[in-house]
């Protein structure tokens, strides 16, 4: 009989960017990773280790969280370690600036790391850090660079630095298909409000770097590229990546998080009693996520929407202390018999799964409709920025939501295309395909043990290709 192949034991670092959304998928890797025997060495500022999900006790014992400070930067708010500290534009370009003051701090830690008797092997990290690849091939330590961005996005940005050699109006070639993908996608777009958006916000610089450099740096050096992805939903784009970048490319799998690492707590308890009341899916749940933010006037739009729907609803309406935004006038008042808006965190994969809840009016991040998917929720989408526009077009070809008409050239909408939007998923006899679509798939979204034989693959590659001088 064959011997099972011995399980190696590997020490392995990772280091995200300093966005939740970054964070919490990080985290749900490590503690896959770690799940598998493995030593990690979670890096981040130490008031965003402390806001971290608790850490679940079968594997608090090999993730060791490593607290580096960032160095004071000018302008940049006391205390902000995140974005969701800063809020958008020119916040977070203070926080990337600060992030690349980190560059001799990792150089120490993996200076001291590699120097012990248990050296580092692996080192997964993010999009902004273009600096660490060229620090870390000094200690021998294997790269990878994991995209919290599926598959399609990677497609996107590839190209970017050529694209933007062209001048002002390249940012058009991004509202098509692009031609270099060697088999049809029609969902592969950006509306011109979202292009020109994009196009911008990557020329910028921050602190002499613009993002295209910390992208393609961060691709380049890596030695294989992980995807939070899977080939059920995306089989072409792997081998297509693969291809183009010339490198190894891996999906990890979703990643779909577990009710069981979010225990009860006392802020749990005013939201179920209130969900509870309500009739099973008749519930909106709206959360617009914490690094991007909507105009005043399109929160205006917005609030108006669900008012004029008269459906229920529950409103993470959570902003970083330094936002402007303020719900209309009278709002809350006209709404209190049927709506609950809540300005703290909130346990949105709880509330998700809760049957009260019929679907998610959403921003479009990844994290999010992941979290909602594998409950079966339907969508209704307002893509704020960046990729979030490839997501809501991918998410209504494939029939699970709708996204809220808007303006293509400035992206405003008006409160009566949200309550239509809203109506359809929620009430019409036409949207019920975008219930039923939406069930449907969650047998992938939500299917762990899939995911889980993802995870069983990367951990065999990580092993196979561990540096030689591991043992």
């Amino acid at each position: 009989m064959e011997q099972p192949k011995p399980t190696k034991k590997l020490n392995i670092v990772m280091f995200p960017w300093l966005a939740f959304g970054h964070l919490i998928p990080y985290l749900e890797l490590a503690n896959q990773l770690a799940k598998k025997g493995h030593h990690i060495f979670f890096v981040s500022t130490p008031r965003n280790l402390q806001r971290l999900p608790k850490i679940p006790q079968n594997t608090s014992h090999l993730i060791t969280l490593v607290p580096i400070s960032l160095p004071k930067t000018p302008n940049l708010p006391l205390n902000a370690e995140a974005t969701t500290d800063v809020g958008s534009g020119h916040g977070t370009d203070l926080l990337k600036e600060a992030y690349d003051g980190l560059k001799e701090p990792m150089r120490k830690f993996l200076e001291a790391s590699s120097s012990s008797s248990q050296p580092l092997d692996w080192i997964i990290y993010d999009f902004s850090c273009y600096w660490l690849p060229q620090i870390v091939d000094r200690f021998g330590i294997r790269k990878v660079f994991f995209s919290i961005w599926f598959a399609r996005t990677l497609s996107i940005l590839g190209p970017l630095s050529e694209l933007l050699k062209g001048g002002e109006g390249s940012w058009i070639e991004l509202c098509t298909p692009p031609r270099r993908i060697p088999f049809e996608d029609k969902s592969v777009y950006f509306l011109p409000f979202e292009a020109r958006i994009l196009f911008e916000g990557l020329r910028m610089a921050t602190s002499t770097v613009s993002d295209v450099v910390r992208y393609q740096g961060s691709i380049d050096g890596c030695d294989v590229i992980a995807i939070r992805s899977c080939m059920e939903l995306e089989s072409q784009y792997f081998p297509f990546l693969q291809k183009y970048e010339n490198k190894v490319v891996l999906p990890v799998g979703l990643l779909p998080p577990s009710l069981e690492n979010y225990p009860m707590d006392d802020t749990w308890q005013p939201i179920i009693c209130w969900l509870n009341k309500q009739r099973k899916g008749s519930v909106v749940y709206i959360a617009l996520g914490s690094e991007f933010e909507p105009s005043q006037d399109q929160l205006n739009e917005l609030a108006l929407g669900l008012e004029l729907s008269k459906l229920p609803f529950f409103w993470a309406f959570r902003r970083s202390k330094l936002s402007p935004l303020v719900l209309p006038e009278g709002f809350e008042d006209r709404t209190r018999d049927r709506g609950m808006i809540w300005t703290s965190w909130v346990p949105q994969l709880k509330i998700l799964s809760n049957d009260s809840v019929g679907g998610f009016l959403t921003h479009c991040g990844w994290s999010s409709i992941i979290e909602a998917l594998q409950f079966g929720k339907p969508l209704v989408m307002l893509p704020l920025a960046i990729d979030h526009g490839l997501y809501a077009r991918f998410m209504v070809h494939k029939k699970v939501g709708v996204e809220i008409p808007r303006n293509v050239e400035d992206g405003s909408f008006t409160g009566s295309c949200v309550v239509e939007s809203l109506r359809l998923v929620f009430q019409d006899e036409v949207g019920q395909i975008y219930r039923d679509e939406a069930q449907k798939l969650s047998a992938i979204f939500g299917d762990k043990s899939l995911h889980g034989k993802y995870i069983d693959q990367f951990n065999d590659y990580l092993c196979d290709k561990q540096p030689s001088r591991s043992q």
